[in-house]
C-alpha cells in the first residue's frame, strides 16, 4: 500500500496519462520517487511544458484523500507493479499505471481471453452469428474481453452471460459514470459475480470521446486474440484490430453481407491476413486453445416431446413464420400454436418481427 498511493495519485492528475507516468517511473526505477521528484529536466523527450504542468498540479494532490476517494466507492485497484496485474497487459505498448475495476477478477481466466468489438450500429445479422459463436463456448473457461459499449460490445458481454462464460467489461471513463446508461443492467451482471468491469481512470474521469481509443488498446492487450464482428473503414473496431496487430496477438473476422457498409473494413482485414471465423471451432484452432466445449442438446431434454422437436428442427438453419412451420410439420394450427408459446416459455425458442419464430439460446 505504501507504494501503491502514488500510483493513484498519479493516476488521479486528469492532464497526464499512463505514457508519461511510466516513463517518469522507468527512470527512477520507484513510483515514490517519480511522484516527489523536482527535477524532471534531464528525463530525454519528456515535453518541458507537460513537466511543468504535472509538478503545478502535483503539489495540490492530497495522496491519502485520493486513495480514500477510491476506496469509499467500493473500487478495488491493481497497480503496474504488483504481482497479479495481468501478464498480457504487462507487455504491451503504453500499459494503464492502474487498473481499476469492480468483480470478481480471480474468477476470470486471464490465460483464456477473447476480444470481440464491432460496430455500434451491429445488423441483426452480425448480432446473431457473434450469439451462435460464443454460445459454442458454453460453460467452458473462456472469458470474453469487450467494452461495454452499444451494439457488438452488448452483444458479446450479453451471450457470455446467457452461456455461463466470464466476460470483462473495459470502460472508458472512471466508475462515477455508467456509459452508455441503457447498460446499468449489464454493468450489474457483470460486477455482481459474472466477470469484472476494469477502467484505468481515475473514478471521477468523464466518458470524454478521446478515451475510448485509448480504451481499446486495453481491450485487445489483456487478449489472446480479437474477434471483429462487422466494422465500418473508418470505426473503433477496426482501430482495435490494428492495435491487435501491433501487439503481436491473433486477429480474426466474422463474414458478413458484403453489400452492408460495416463489412468494409471486416473484408479489408480478411484480405490482409486476418482469420476467417463461422464457429468456435475456427477460434479454437487460431489460438490453439483446447478446451471441452458441453453444448446443450435440446432433443436430449426429458421436457420435449416428439411434436417439439420437429418444430426445433424445423428451425435450425433459419427462422419461420408459422405458415412455414405448420408446411413442415403437418400439425393443426391449434397444436403448433400451443407448441409455441410453450416452447418460447421454456426459452427454446423466441419470435421475432410479427409471427416469425427461430432458436434462442437456453438460458
Amino acid at each position: 500500500m505504501n507504494k501503491n498511493k502514488y500510483w493513484i495519485a498519479f493516476s488521479s492528475i486528469e492532464e497526464i496519462d499512463s505514457s508519461f507516468i511510466q516513463r517518469l517511473y522507468n527512470y527512477f526505477g520507484d513510483i515514490e520517487k517519480a511522484f516527489n521528484a523536482d527535477d524532471l529536466s534531464s528525463i530525454d523527450g519528456l515535453s518541458v511544458k507537460k513537466a511543468e504542468n504535472f509538478l503545478r498540479l502535483r503539489d495540490k494532490i492530497d495522496i491519502d484523500k485520493a486513495v480514500k476517494e477510491v476506496e469509499n466507492r467500493g473500487i478495488n485497484y491493481l497497480t503496474f507493479e504488483e504481482e497479479s496485474y495481468p501478464f498480457m497487459l504487462k507487455n504491451i505498448y503504453n500499459p494503464p499505471s492502474v487498473l481499476y475495476y469492480k468483480g470478481d477478477l480471480g474468477s476470470c481466466n486471464l490465460c483464456k481471453t477473447l476480444a470481440v468489438v464491432g460496430s455500434r450500429r451491429a445488423t441483426r445479422y452480425a448480432k446473431e452469428a457473434l450469439e451462435k459463436i460464443i454460445s459454442e463456448f458454453q460453460n467452458t473457461d473462456i472469458c470474453i474481453v469487450s467494452g461495454l459499449a452499444t451494439g457488438i460490445d452488448t452483444t458479446a458481454h450479453a451471450a457470455a452471460l446467457d452461456n455461463n462464460l466470464k466476460t470483462v467489461g473495459v470502460i472508458a471513463s472512471g466508475f462515477d459514470y455508467t456509459y452508455p446508461a441503457a447498460n446499468k443492467d449489464l454493468y450489474k451482471r457483470i460486477e455482481n459475480g459474472c466477470g469484472v468491469i476494469v477502467s484505468e481512470y481515475y473514478p471521477t474521469f468523464q466518458p470524454l470521446k478521446f478515451r475510448f481509443p485509448q480504451r481499446n488498446r486495453i481491450v485487445s492487450g489483456l487478449s489472446y486474440g480479437t474477434l471483429v464482428a462487422e466494422a465500418s473503414l473508418k470505426s473503433g473496431a477496426l482501430i482495435t484490430a490494428n492495435l491487435t496487430l501491433e501487439q503481436g496477438r491473433e486477429l480474426m473476422c466474422i463474414p458478413g453481407l458484403i453489400t452492408n457498409p460495416n463489412t468494409e473494413g471486416i473484408y479489408k482485414l480478411l484480405k490482409n491476413g486476418a482469420s476467417l471465423v463461422t464457429c468456435a471451432d475456427d477460434i479454437l484452432e487460431v489460438l490453439g486453445w483446447e478446451v471441452k466445449v458441453e453444448q446443450e442438446n435440446l432433443f436430449n431434454l426429458p421436457d420435449l416431446s416428439d411434436d417439439e422437436k420437429i418444430i426445433y428442427e424445423a428451425l435450425e438453419i433459419e427462422e419461420k413464420c408459422v405458415d412455414e412451420l405448420q408446411a413442415f410439420t403437418k400439425l393443426s394450427i391449434d397444436n403448433l400454436l400451443m407448441y409455441l408459446t410453450t416452447m418460447e416459455l421454456k426459452g427454446i425458442i423466441k419470435q421475432v418481427d410479427g409471427d416469425r419464430y427461430k432458436r434462442a439460446v437456453k438460458v
